[in-house]
């Protein structure tokens, strides 16, 4: 009876493997390129557990610094800062690991960072953490080998949302740019999965509440100010979009309505629709979609 119950599982996790595989590569590429780019494989380190956040911040913050190997003769890398999910309140940078190994594996330089997290710590707490870090980033520039000039971002779900926050504060007159903000946090490219744009969509569910600190009636001005969509200006920087089709949690609409407000202000943008999948299997299955990113920042950095 135990080895009826074991293949019985056994099968099972091959069915689902199985169908991991094949939504893997079911997917549509809006605005695909006509060329491509792929850089070049190589050999990374990873320095663990650097301290970034000043002595005296709340709460001390650390990233973990993927550093391709280079020749003497090497220019400096270009960057992605890299930023987890979990809702604003959850999970940790681990969880970014495949996507920071493949990206060093290619000749990016990634900081996997820390954030304070809600409900103890409301907007615009987060994003002045993901400020820091890129502070830190031109700070540790040449120490590093680092091209502060090209400091591209990668998120998902919650970690998209703040990455592309940072991204369309930095590249405009913003209020959110102070104190730690500004031109000296631009983000050059943004990778952004499963991102909810547009915080208003939601209502007061709990997740939002506990980061924006209250219910939308009481401070609509804020869910505003925190929506990604909200900040959009013809200076933002390039995105790849990647949405599950089927995402129950974050709409694919919220993908849809963000790039046409790209569109709207002629910035490019590309939407990778990954079918049949909601907001946790798009992140599981995302390879083809990080194979794809990777070629979009390639493009970014050759232009």
């Amino acid at each position: 009876m135990s080895g009826h119950r074991t293949g019985v599982k056994r099968g099972v996790l091959y069915t689902l493997l199985g169908s991991l595989l094949v939504l893997a590569g079911c997917a549509t590429h809006h605005n695909a390129p006509t060329a491509t780019v792929t850089p070049k494989e190589s050999p990374f380190r990873v320095e663990r557990d650097l301290r970034f956040s000043p002595e005296d911040w709340p709460e001390a913050l650390f990233a973990d610094l993927y550093l391709p190997e280079q020749q003497a003769s090497a220019t400096n890398r270009p960057v992605v800062l890299m930023v987890h999910g979990g809702g604003w309140q959850r999970r940790s940078r681990e969880d970014m690991t495949w996507i920071a190994e493949e990206l060093a594996s290619h000749g990016y330089a990634v900081m996997n960072i820390d954030y304070r997290f809600a409900p103890q710590y409301t907007f615009p707490a987060q994003l002045h953490d993901l400020q820091i870090a890129r502070q830190w980033l031109n700070r540790n520039a040449t120490h590093y080998r680092l091209d502060a000039s090209a400091v591209s971002g990668f998120g998902f779900s919650s970690g998209a949302h703040l990455i592309a926050l940072l991204a369309l504060v930095a590249s405009s007159d913003n209020e959110l740019n102070q104190p730690y903000g500004g031109p000296e946090t631009a983000l050059s490219a943004v990778v952004a999965g499963g991102l909810p744009s547009d915080l208003m969509a939601f209502g007061s569910g709990r997740l939002i509440r506990q980061f924006l600190g209250g219910e939308q009636n009481d401070i609509p001005a804020v869910y505003r100010k925190a929506s990604p969509i909200t900040h959009v200006t013809a200076s933002s920087p390039p995105f790849f979009l990647f949405h599950g089709g089927m995402d129950s949690l974050v709409p694919f609409s919220q993908a849809q309505r963000f790039r046409d407000a790209l569109q709207a202000h002629q910035v490019h943008s590309e939407l990778y629709e990954m079918h049949l999948r909601g907001h946790v299997t798009s992140f599981l299955t995302a390879g083809d979609a990080v194979d794809n990113a990777i070629g979009f920042l390639a493009r970014q950095n050759k232009d």
